[in-house]
Formats: C-alpha cells, structure tokens, sequence
C-alpha cells in the first residue's frame, strides 16, 4: 500500500506520512450490530491512580467487535467490505455468512469483495480461510493462531504479521513468528491463511504532536531532562548521555533485557528464542 505525503506548507507537515485507503470499501459504514462502546480509563485504575503513563485523551471511536475463534464451520461467507478499524492497525474484513450472519475478522493481504472464504476442518487452504493446523500444509504462512484449542487468535495479529508453518512434530506444529521465535503450537489450534494485510502500517511517520495526541497519547519527556528526583538518569549541568545505562523511571534496564518470566507455563513451547540485534538481511 503506497504512502503519501503532504506538501510541506509548515514544518509540522514537511515529514508527516499517510496511507493511502484504496483498500477500503468507499462509503460503507461499519455494521452496527458489531459495534461495541470503548471505555478509556486515562491509564488509572480503580482508585484513580495513574497505572499507565502518558495515556488520555484521543478521538472518541467504537470498537469492532472481532470473531476471533471463527468457530462457524461449514458455512461459507463472502467478503462484503474492506474496512478500517481504529483500535488496530491491521484492516478488517466484514464477512457475510450464507445464512445471513455477519462477523468481522482481520483481512489478509490479498483479501479483496467478492471473496468466499470458509471455517472448519473440511475448508479449502486458501487465503483468508480458518481450519485447524493438522488441516493446513507446511510451508504456507498463516496468522492469527490460537495457543490453546478454542480460546481464540492470540498470535500473529498486527499488520503485516505472519508465522510460517515450518514443520509438523507429533501433535504439535512448529511456527516461525515474525520475531524469528520458534514455537510448538498444538495441531488442534486454528489459524488463518496469507499475511496479515496493510504491510506499510509501520512506515507512517505521526509527525506532529497534535497528531499523536489525537491518537490517545500524552506528552512525556526523556528522563535524562528531569530532575535527580524524579528520574534517575535526571540531572546535571546542561545536557548530558545520562552517566550510565539506560534505564526506566523505576531503575529497570531499558535496552536489550529479557523481559519474560524464566518459570513461566508457557516457556516449554518456545524451540528457540528470538533473535536480538541488529540482523543482517532482514
């Protein structure tokens, strides 16, 4: 999806970026029985304190309610829109059932109108249909992929995301994800394939503050232009790197610590852990 700038009339506008919506269905608006309202909490919690920094604010939007376990088997459904969401910057497809039931899902690269896709065991390979792993062949690229059988899509979701089916070991399937981390996801866990679509999401540059504070967040300020007190990177005569490692507000390393838990469930999965660094080639 091509990007587009704007004619640099101010400064504010000389690096700013936008994506040009030629995906979308024109005119359609989203389908009101799949709406939801979106509480903001401001980043507080229920005593009124800021667990969450710099969030608040932000255009009102409503959320897409997404089917993310595509339980419904058997029965086709036809792509009637391509829309936009704005709690995600991945596009979703508006899929319309055979019997009339309608359900949003993520809409993978390639997904155009007109589309049928399918959801079950018995349902073709192709792109934008759901089945269980043991039903789909090694080598294609899937997302949305569920780490227990019908808990629903919890891997692979953003835009452009997509894991690799690399190879089938028992009952389990070993997935390469986009942080070249390799897992074992039991074959009875359902998957979407092709890519998650809008693969240029990530070369949007905001630009200007207003912008990013139309997004939900708030302003914040590097902890090296604080105060000793309240940071401990803060202080000192003038600007300065710091004097050490970069750390968080609390003392906590910022770059290149290992942020899981070593005892957690979950870890027994993982074949190999991902790549850090910069990585030549990619």
């Amino acid at each position: 999806m091509p990007i587009r700038r704007m004619r640099p009339t101010s400064h504010g506008t000389r690096q700013i970026t936008y994506l040009v919506n030629d995906d979308l269905t024109k005119g359609k608006a989203p389908e009101g029985r799949l709406l939801e309202p979106l509480p903001r909490s401001g980043g507080r919690n229920n005593h009124g304190h800021v667990t969450m920094r710099h969030r608040g604010g932000g255009a009102k939007a409503r959320y897409r309610v997404i089917d993310w376990k595509r339980n419904k088997d058997g029965v086709p459904a036809k792509v009637t829109s391509i829309e936009h969401d704005p709690s995600r910057n991945a596009r979703i497809a508006l899929l319309t059932y055979a019997d009339g039931d309608k359900r949003y899902v993520l809409a993978p690269l390639g997904l155009e109108v007109g589309h049928v896709v399918m959801n079950g065991p018995k349902a073709e390979a192709k792109n934008g249909s759901c089945l269980p792993l043991r039903n789909i062949p090694v080598g294609l690229t899937v997302h949305a992929v569920e780490l227990v059988p019908g808990r629903g899509a919890q891997m692979a979701r953003a835009a452009g995301a997509g894991a690799v089916f690399t190879a089938k070991e028992g009952d389990h399937a070993l997935l390469t994800l986009p942080s070249t981390e390799m897992r074992r996801v039991h074959l009875d866990c359902r998957a979407t394939v092709g890519q998650v679509g809008n693969l240029d999401a990530n070369l949007v540059v905001i630009g200007t503050a207003g912008r990013h504070r139309h997004m939900g967040y708030r302003p914040y300020s590097r902890g090296s232009a604080q105060n000793p007190v309240s940071h401990p990177m803060g202080g000192g005569e003038g600007r300065r790197a710091g004097g050490r490692h970069p750390v968080s507000k609390w003392g906590v390393l910022s770059k290149g610590g290992n942020t899981r838990k070593p005892r957690k469930a979950s870890n027994r999965f993982i074949v190999r852990g991902r790549r850090r660094g910069p990585q030549v080639g990619r």
